[in-house]
């Protein structure tokens, strides 16, 4: 690979000062980018992870990514065909974009803000960790981003979550010293990606890391407005340069001298810097000493406090109203889905708070409130659309409900699961119409090996009429 001559006189220079050895550094550009999966945490337990490697890739090895608990490395092609992708039970990520999620340690109850959200891969392993308990705030400024990060959030089964299409500055006066922890995967010049995107190469000769260094500086300022007393923040990139990674964050610390930096434990794989050195207790991916493309990492601590006014967020408190007809239409549709203990709950959740907002129902993670004046593209869990039939309402329901459930919470009766290598699978993710034994009629969870893939409804005859939503479909 061409590598621009400014970047590879930098780097011998860097690589001299940070004591890492040169050898074989500028080589691994020319080397095949490694690739890998981190399993849903949310839908499969440890136990369950050996059976979706070899369903996805029998003959693979699947080497575990020493610093992710969920992450694996596959040679598997995973073009998003795979009905475990369109289950949510996978997300296709590499390696080193694992690290720092996991760094960020996010634990049940946190209030945690993805300032720079999309694709989705670390929102939704903070989602993961969640457990359902707390909020994360997952944005992109980007709109066209935003919508893959959306669709990866709902595709993973993520509920308790709200998703912002804003510049970070816009959420400091509104969630000012809202989170409890906030990871910053900052834009920057790239230069991890060099051997896996060509085109990294020319953007980076065209703009360079001088631009993003500022944006990174602007976005580090929002993020420590957002950040509680006591809170967490990571920050990351996907590059080299020191200017964009330890020079941006020592920067920062001189701005705001209450951050200090987190060690951790040794990690196999992860260059964890001495004492002695730029920025003691920051990490570093190399590609050429490690199993994975270039990554920093760094884990900061805010100190003390302050006489700024802090957001509180809470689980929701929007007022649900009577509501009366909306109310039956959503609870009818979900008792023919929901066992009855999980109903139960379900009826209790719809009365402390559904939200409908025009024909659209939900249930909201915050109170709308909180998040005013914000462009907000999710609110936690959007339940579907409510349509006259009659002088009754009816739930058409949304496809990311049918991916927030499991098997152990849908009634036998409405449950129609297939193997994953039964060929009407790929019949339901291509849009068609399936038939199965005669049932009751009314909406079904198609699942695949007991992970649902979305709805279908279900006629007397047993002909399945497919819901399966256009835009998702396989051509």
């Amino acid at each position: 690979m061409r590598l621009p001559e400014e970047f590879t006189e930098r780097m011998k220079k860097e690589l001299l000062s940070s004591g890492i050895t040169e050898d074989g550094f500028f080589e691994s550009f020319d080397s095949e980018g490694l690739k890998g999966i981190r399993i849903n945490q949310s839908k499969v337990g440890p136990d369950g992870f050996d059976k979706v490697l070899n369903d996805i890739d029998p003959d693979g090895e699947h080497d575990k990514v020493s610093w992710c608990d969920s992450g694996f490395y596959t040679k598997a092609e995973l073009s998003g065909n795979s009905p475990y992708y369109h289950a949510g039970v996978i997300y296709p990520q590499e390696p080193s974009a694992m690290l720092p999620a996991q760094v960020l340690g996010a634990v049940p109850g946190d209030v945690v803000i993805d300032l720079c959200a999309a694709p989705g891969g670390k929102a939704c392993r903070i989602a993961e960790d969640l457990k359902g308990e707390g909020v994360l705030i997952a944005n992109e400024i980007s709109e066209n981003r935003c919508k893959a990060l959306l669709r990866n959030i709902e595709r993973m089964g993520i509920s308790n979550v709200v998703v912002l299409n804003e510049d970070p500055i816009n959420m400091r006066s509104v969630l000012a010293g809202a989170a409890d922890k906030i990871i910053v995967d900052a834009p920057c010049s790239g230069e991890g990606m060099f051997r896996r995107d060509p085109s990294a190469v020319k953007s980076w000769e065209k703009y360079g890391p001088s631009e993003c260094v500022i944006l990174q500086a602007s976005i580090l300022e929002s993020a420590d407005i957002l950040l509680k007393d006591g809170g967490e923040l990571v920050y990351s990139t996907c590059t080299y340069g020191q200017s964009e990674d330890e020079e941006q964050i020592l920067d920062f610390i001189s701005r705001h001298p209450r951050y200090e930096v987190i060690p951790h434990p040794e990690i196999k794989g992860v260059t964890h810097a001495k004492e002695g050195s730029r920025l003691p207790g920051s990490m570093r991916i190399w590609p050429h000493i490690s199993e994975g493309d270039g990554h920093f990492c760094v884990h900061l601590k805010k100190n003390g406090t302050s006489d700024e006014e802090q957001v509180e967020l809470s689980s929701f408190r929007t007022k649900p109203g009577k509501l009366i007809r909306e109310k039956e239409a959503v609870l009818k549709f979900m008792s023919g889905i929901l066992n009855d203990e999980c109903f139960r709950k379900f009826r209790s959740t719809v009365e402390e708070g559904l939200l409908i907002k025009g024909t659209h129902a939900s249930i909201p993670s915050v109170d709308d409130r909180c998040i005013k004046g914000l462009k907000s593209v999710k609110n936690g869990l959007y339940l579907g659309e409510l349509k006259a039939a009659g002088k009754e309402l009816t739930l058409v329901p949304s496809h990311s409900l049918a991916l927030t459930l499991n098997k152990d919470m849908v009634r036998p009766d409405s449950c129609l699961e297939f193997c994953i290598d039964d060929p009407l699978v790929q019949r339901y993710l291509k849009g068609e119409t399936l038939t199965a034994e005669p049932g009751s009629k009314g909406t079904v969870v198609i699942m695949v090996e007991g992970f649902p893939l979305g709805f279908g409804k279900r006629s007397a005859d047993g002909m399945i009429k497919n819901l399966y939503p256009k835009a998702w479909r396989l051509l």
